[in-house]
């Protein structure tokens, strides 16, 4: 099957993890991305703030294949998103194939979404198991390092009710993590938090980033974007309006809906 929706040519950088040129996304009637056009390098971490339908949560999820784009071209490290170009024409993948793909992709939403029957450890080892076949043992041991990793390897046998908001946040992005992803998102991982607890999980990002770890941020925690961002875009209304380095953008924005929205949530 081909698709009919218009797609911009484009030659791929090479060295691009992600790279949308002129993206389209309507709801029906309501356009909510306008032509976003962004590179996002190898290991960098890239932060998206702006107003709340501004598109930046709908921008992940076209990354992910969460939701169809209508218009451009997005491509994760080098290979279209849902889309195989043969020739000139583009075919639009199997859902089995753009499941293998979304399996390459870690993604960390607002809210936890954890298996409420399941311990921290079991919500970790689900994933490998049931989508990659691989051994419990296997994936024991990697839950068990990932728990570490984000300071929580002596709650492996709690259950989500029994864990702090800070904490499933930290166990959803172990769970993202065991997966082994080439690129990791989040989506406003800090919003459904208690201000004390925010903290935690912004330190486990922070190592992450630290390590090389390719991730795609929106945020509205500024003080994180500024230290640990490699770059920053403004978003509203569907396009990007500013773009640079986060310290550049934060301490010296040039558009004046970039100064507005600063003037607020600083």
């Amino acid at each position: 099957m081909t698709t009919t929706q218009s797609f911009v040519p484009s030659v791929h950088s090479t060295t691009a993890m992600v790279q949308a040129v002129d993206v389209h996304k309507s709801y029906g009637r309501l356009e909510v991305l306008k032509g976003i056009d962004l590179e996002v390098a190898p290991k960098e971490v890239f932060c998206l703030v702006g107003p709340s339908g501004s598109g930046k949560s709908t921008f992940l999820r076209c990354i992910n294949h969460l939701e169809k784009i209508d218009a451009g071209s997005l491509s994760v490290d080098g290979e279209l998103v849902g889309y195989r170009r043969v020739g000139d024409r583009l075919h639009v993948l199997r859902d089995r194939e753009v499941a293998r793909k979304r399996e390459e992709i870690g993604m960390v939403f607002q809210r936890f979404n954890l298996f409420p029957h399941m311990t921290a450890l079991q919500n970790i080892m689900e994933g490998p198991i049931q989508v990659r076949g691989e051994s419990k043992a296997v994936a024991r041991e990697r839950a068990m390092a990932l728990l570490d990793r984000v300071g929580l390897k002596d709650k492996y046998g709690a259950y989500p009710g029994q864990l702090s908001g800070g904490q499933q946040q930290r166990v959803a992005i172990a769970r993202a993590l065991a997966m082994q992803p080439k690129l990791m998102l989040f989506d406003e991982p800090t919003s459904a938090l208690d201000p004390e607890l925010v903290g935690e999980v912004l330190d486990v990002m922070r190592g992450l980033a630290e390590d090389g770890m390719t991730m795609i941020v929106v945020t509205h925690e500024m003080a994180f974007a500024r230290e640990v961002g490699d770059a920053l875009v403004f978003m509203d209304g569907g396009v990007v309006v500013e773009s640079g380095h986060p310290r550049e953008v934060l301490t010296n924005p040039q558009h004046a809906r970039t100064k507005a929205f600063l003037g607020k949530v600083r």
